[in-house]
C-alpha cells in the first residue's frame, strides 16, 4: 500500500511539472508576468529549499524524507522549469546589450556543456540507480566518473549550458540572470536542501563523499 502511494504522488507530481512547463512554453506572457515569472518565481527556490529543510529536521528518518523529497523536488522543477522557459524568452526580447561573441563558438559551448550534463543523468542512473528531481530517488551515493571529482556535475554543467545559451543569444540580460540570479537560487537550494536529505539517506557513506569532493570540482 505505501509503496503504491508513492507510486501515485510520484506520477501526480511529474505529470503536474510536465504541465507547467507545457503551458509555460505554449503561452505569451505579457511583460508583468514575465518578470513574475523570472525573478519572482526563481526567487522563490531557496525559500521552498528552506521550508523542505525545516521538515526534513522535524523528523530526520529515511522515509520522512523520501516523501518530503518528492514534494520539494517537483514544487523546485516547475519553479526552475518555468523560470527557464521564460527567461530566455523575455531576455531574448530585452536583452540590454548585445554581447559581441561569436555565435559559432558560444553554439559549440552549449553542445558540450549539454552533452555533459546529459552524461551526468547517465553517469547517475548507473552509479546512483537513480534519476534527477525526484523521477527515481538513488538507492546509493554516485561516486565515481563525473561524480568522482564533483559532487554536483549536474548542476554544474546544467548552468554552463545556460550561460552559453545566454552568449548564444548575445543577451546580457539571459546571462546576468542566469549568473546573479539562477545559479545562486540553484545553489541554495542544494546547500539548504538536498545536501541535507542526502545525509539523512545515506549517512556516513555521504558524509565521506562529501569531505573529500569538492561542491563544483574546485
Amino acid at each position: 500500500m505505501k509503496r503504491a502511494w508513492m507510486l501515485g504522488l510520484k506520477l501526480a507530481g511529474i505529470a503536474v511539472v510536465w504541465c507547467c512547463w507545457l503551458l509555460t512554453a505554449n503561452r505569451n506572457f505579457s511583460s508583468f508576468w514575465s518578470i513574475a515569472v523570472v525573478w519572482v518565481g526563481i526567487a522563490f527556490v531557496p525559500f521552498v529549499a528552506l521550508c523542505g529543510r525545516r521538515l526534513l529536521d522535524r523528523g530526520p528518518t529515511i522515509e520522512r524524507a523520501a516523501v518530503v523529497s518528492l514534494m520539494v523536488h517537483f514544487a523546485e522543477g516547475a519553479l526552475l522549469g518555468c523560470g527557464l522557459i521564460v527567461a530566455f524568452r523575455f531576455t531574448q526580447a530585452y536583452p540590454i546589450v548585445r554581447i559581441p561573441f561569436p555565435k559559432e563558438i558560444s553554439l559549440l559551448a552549449v553542445r558540450i556543456t549539454g552533452t555533459l550534463a546529459t552524461l551526468t543523468v547517465v553517469n547517475l542512473a548507473i552509479g546512483g540507480l537513480g534519476l534527477p528531481f525526484a523521477a527515481a530517488q538513488s538507492r546509493k551515493v554516485a561516486t565515481h566518473w563525473l561524480y568522482s571529482r564533483c559532487r554536483n556535475p549536474m548542476g554544474f554543467y546544467g548552468l554552463l549550458c545556460a550561460i552559453a545559451g545566454a552568449v548564444w543569444l548575445q543577451s546580457l540580460h539571459a546571462l546576468l540572470w542566469t549568473i546573479l540570479w539562477l545559479a545562486p537560487a540553484w545553489i541554495l537550494f542544494v546547500r539548504f536542501y538536498e545536501e541535507r536529505e542526502l545525509e539523512i539517506r545515506f549517512g556516513e557513506s555521504y558524509l565521506q563523499y562529501k569531505a573529500r569532493t569538492p561542491f563544483f570540482g574546485f
